[in-house]
């Protein structure tokens, strides 16, 4: 997939087939309608685009769909994107932000307080 990024609408149906693995196009249009009120020929084109970019495979017969990237490797990307795109690449002014505006409870500080001991560079 490389550095692609997926929209909004492409991460919905990432997440449709993570929860259905194996679906096929035609139950993931189902799944979509249910759950995201999206018509048929939506699901397909972002089913589509999907494919295009390498997150999905579909085989045949069936249009059988299985993900190609994990939920942990595209929120990774995800979370490097917005790092660059809103901080400038800043980890310290991502969580300022959340500090900021009392977002960090003092279980997430104490929590982020470990993991930084955890990968402090050493040397």
């Amino acid at each position: 997939m490389g550095s692609t990024k997926l929209f909004e609408s492409e991460l919905k149906m990432m997440e449709l087939l993570w929860h259905h693995e194996g679906a096929s196009a035609k139950e993931l249009a189902v799944q979509a309608a249910q759950h995201l009120s999206w018509n048929k020929n939506t699901a397909y084109t972002v089913i589509r685009r999907l494919v295009d970019k390498g997150a999905i495979r579909r085989d045949e017969p069936g249009f059988v769909c299985h993900s190609l990237v994990t939920r942990a490797e595209v929120g990774h990307k995800q979370a490097k994107n917005v790092l660059q795109s809103f901080f400038g690449g800043s980890v310290r002014a991502l969580f300022a932000s959340f500090m900021d505006d009392g977002g960090l409870s003092q279980e997430d500080a104490a929590e982020l307080r470990r993991l930084i001991n955890e990968h402090e560079p050493k040397g």
